[in-house]
């Protein structure tokens, strides 16, 4: 069995008002999306898919890890999701595991204990508060949408019973504001 970690990284920031992109801003000393791709990273999985858009994050980005760029990254996440999906049945995989650029406090632990997950979807669960990273096993893939701003979301709503939430240490929070990464840097 196969797990590529895949990292959604090709929305706008639209609510991010600072002088750069905020995937690029400096969070802790350091690109705020490299703390998410370096966590990715360093899970180990199979392969690792960063989907961009919006912004270029090539210099970021270390080698062997794949690169999706999503043209229609306005059309909303559910396509950036897609084009993941797409490689990954390309590629084989039995499961990714998503993530979020702009979440840069999501330890590489929580990505490993999530991939370990045999169930259907597994959510990192911090403390109570479910979020990214989500575990999705090849047989849920059709159930996610083609469209919209959405990714795996309506699937967890629509279908818990084949949800296991997985105890995650460190902080889901993104960053979405300028103020939001003044308050966690």
């Amino acid at each position: 069995m196969t797990t590529a970690a895949v990292l959604l990284a090709a929305g706008e920031g639209s609510r991010f008002d600072g002088p750069t992109h905020k995937l690029r801003a400096p969070f802790r000393g350091r690109p705020l999306a490299a703390w998410a791709i370096d966590a990715a990273v360093e899970a180990g999985l199979d392969e690792v898919i960063v989907v961009t858009g919006a912004v270029d994050l090539d210099d970021l980005i270390p080698a062997g890890v794949t690169v999706v760029h999503n043209e229609n990254w306005a059309d909303g996440q559910a396509g950036s999701l897609r084009g993941a999906v797409f490689l990954a049945e390309a590629r084989s995989h039995d499961a990714i595991v998503v993530g979020l650029a702009d979440q840069p406090l999501v330890p590489t632990e929580s990505w490993r204990v999530v991939a370990a997950s045999s169930s259907p979807i597994a959510i990192a669960d911090f403390e109570g508060d479910r979020r990214p990273p989500t575990r999705l096993a090849k047989q849920v893939w059709p159930l996610l949408p083609v469209s919209g701003d959405e990714g795996a979301r309506g699937v967890l709503r629509a279908r818990p019973d084949l949800v296991e939430p997985v105890p995650c240490s460190g902080s889901p929070v993104d960053i979405d504001t300028v103020e939001d990464l003044r308050r966690w840097s």
